[in-house]
């Protein structure tokens, strides 16, 4: 759905009449176009030590326009605080205060990343505090922002460095259109482990992915985006909605099975088919996923029992079959879509936010055990993502929870998309059991 809003505040007597008024003023946001450049104008990098020396020369290898020292008025695309060697809360001072300085020449649409250590591998209260503190630096940060600038974090913890594969993954996404609608979070690596693709247009080459829930909405957006990302695909929904199947498998040139996932034996059709048709499996994004409001106290059976078997009970069981399946061995990769819902609640979906907390909990235990095949699996979190299901929102409802973001606007299919991609590949391999929201930065809620 188009947010006509935006449109009309982005120019003209529109802008003015915003402006006078206080009313908010998103921007439209820079998204991902293959062959754009990474990120539009110098990338100041900020912060002492090996290991913002040794991040700088890497990007320039990227051929990004790099600053170690910030150009008065100079239009800047990006800030890269690197803060990997904080010992005590005292030690922020300088170089965020060097950073400020440069805030108000970001560019439309800029990156702030923060490049830190995870507060609960320190060796001390002191260290733990300068970590953590990073935390709500980054967090409040990113709500000072303006006019598309985005603010998140990479969180290094034992054994991974600013270089690693997954950092400069993590960082080449959160530079890049692909986390346009990211905003205030952070990404933690925990192993120095993944592969930087050699073709940045085309990270799921070779890959074969399944995709749940695929027929329409975000389902149909993620299949396209792995299949322009190089994936080939395995679109999945059940047989209702088979004639929708059909038109997004033949515009990814993939195969369709239609299949109720909350089958016993879901998980060994899917590896069946995938192996039959293409010879392995590498990747299984979980997003279908249904919804059945109603007030706790008038919730019935059949609406609670529903959404917890669609939601959480068959990814459970898919997962068991695939971690137990010789053919789901080779770097796996499960990415599953959660909701914020089930981080902060909403009013109405009891069962939905309590499966989709579920599926939160499940990525995080589920972690260690795909370690052992050197997998992943994470979970992405939507906030307002403008669906045909938003759509139906009254409208006065719908406009505030829009604006309820540090964007002032809600994402699109193609933006829960872009995380997932980038969780299910070779780059992300060293990161594992983490929650992404792609929300904007919710300003209400956890």
């Amino acid at each position: 759905m188009t947010d006509t809003y935006i449109q009309w505040v982005s120019k003209g007597l529109g802008k003015d009449i915003a402006k006078r008024l206080g009313l908010p003023q998103p921007v439209v946001l820079r998204r991902h176009k293959p062959g754009q450049p990474l990120v539009e104008g110098p990338v100041l990098v900020q912060g002492a030590g090996s290991g913002a020396d040794e991040l700088a020369s890497t990007l320039l290898s990227w051929h990004l326009d790099v600053r170690r020292h910030a150009v008065p008025k100079e239009k800047l695309g990006a800030i890269i605080l690197v803060l990997d060697e904080l010992t005590t809360p005292e030690d922020l001072e300088k170089p965020v205060l060097a950073a400020a300085a440069s805030l108000r020449d970001l560019a439309r649409n800029a990156r702030v990343i923060t490049v830190s250590r995870a507060a609960a591998a320190a060796a001390g209260p002191a260290v733990a505090a300068a970590r953590q503190g990073v935390d709500g630096l980054l967090r409040s940060l990113a709500k000072e922002l303006r006019a598309g600038a985005t603010g998140n974090g990479i969180v290094l913890a034992d054994g991974a460095t600013t270089t690693s594969p997954s950092t400069l993954g993590a960082l080449r996404f959160f530079l890049s259109g692909r986390s346009a609608f990211v905003d205030g979070q952070f990404l933690t690596v925990t192993a120095d482990a993944g592969r930087l693709p050699a073709d940045a247009e085309k990270p799921l080459a070779g890959k074969v992915a399944v995709v749940t829930g695929a027929a329409r909405g975000i389902g149909a957006a993620i299949a396209r985006t792995l299949y322009r990302d190089g994936a080939t695909l395995i679109v999945v929904d059940i047989p209702a909605a088979g004639d929708h199947l059909a038109t997004v498998a033949n515009e990814v040139h993939g195969t369709a099975l239609q299949l109720d996932i909350s089958r016993e034996d879901a998980g060994q059709r899917i590896i069946d088919h995938a192996i039959e048709r293409h010879g392995r499996l590498d990747i299984v994004i979980h997003n279908a996923g249904i919804t059945r409001d109603k007030l706790l106290a008038n919730m019935d059976r059949g609406r609670w029992n529903s959404v917890i078997a669609v939601n959480i009970a068959a990814q459970l069981r898919i997962n068991e079959a695939l971690l137990a399946s010789e053919h789901f061995r080779s770097s796996p990769r499960i990415v599953s879509v959660a909701s914020t819902s089930g981080i902060a609640g909403n009013r109405g979906q009891t069962n939905y936010a309590a499966s989709k907390g579920g599926v939160m909990g499940m990525v995080r235990a589920t972690a260690p055990l795909i370690a052992a095949h050197g997998g992943s699996i994470n979970a992405v979190a939507p906030g307002f993502i403008e669906t045909e299901m938003t759509a139906r929102i009254p409208f006065a409802t719908r406009e505030v929870a829009r604006r309820l973001n540090s964007l002032q606007q809600g994402g699109r299919p193609g933006d829960v998309a872009e995380a997932i991609a980038f969780l299910a590949s070779d780059a992300a391999g060293g990161i594992s059991g983490e929650v992404l929201r792609v929300c904007g930065q919710n300003l209400v809620g956890a």
